[in-house]
């Protein structure tokens, strides 16, 4: 009784959003797979729907993403520190390597 109360709201703002559960394996035709959004975790009568695919992340993806923004970080780095030597604001100096 107590589970059929906590579930009746849940089911009236699901169908004012027309918020519907997938049939389990069924993607809309003309829906890419990378935008995706999952709103519903249960069907109507309470079962638990499967997990979404996994896009797995991989080393080369990770490394298309990180290298060049490294690489642009540093640039934009190097020429400010050009920028602050330049007008006399940060001058490095040697004095500081007393091993």
């Amino acid at each position: 009784m107590a589970t059929t109360a906590l579930r009746l709201p849940l089911r009236l703002s699901a169908a004012k959003l027309c918020v519907r559960a997938p049939k389990p394996g069924a993607r809309a035709a003309n829906t890419p797979r990378w935008t995706q959004n999952r709103t519903v975790v249960s069907t109507p009568s309470g079962a638990i729907l499967p997990k979404p695919d996994k896009t797995p992340f991989g080393l080369i993806r990770m490394t298309v993403v990180v290298v060049p923004f490294l690489y642009v970080g540093t640039l934009i780095s190097k020429n400010f520190a050009a920028l602050l030597e330049e007008h006399d604001i940060f001058v490095p100096e040697d004095d500081d390597d007393d091993d």
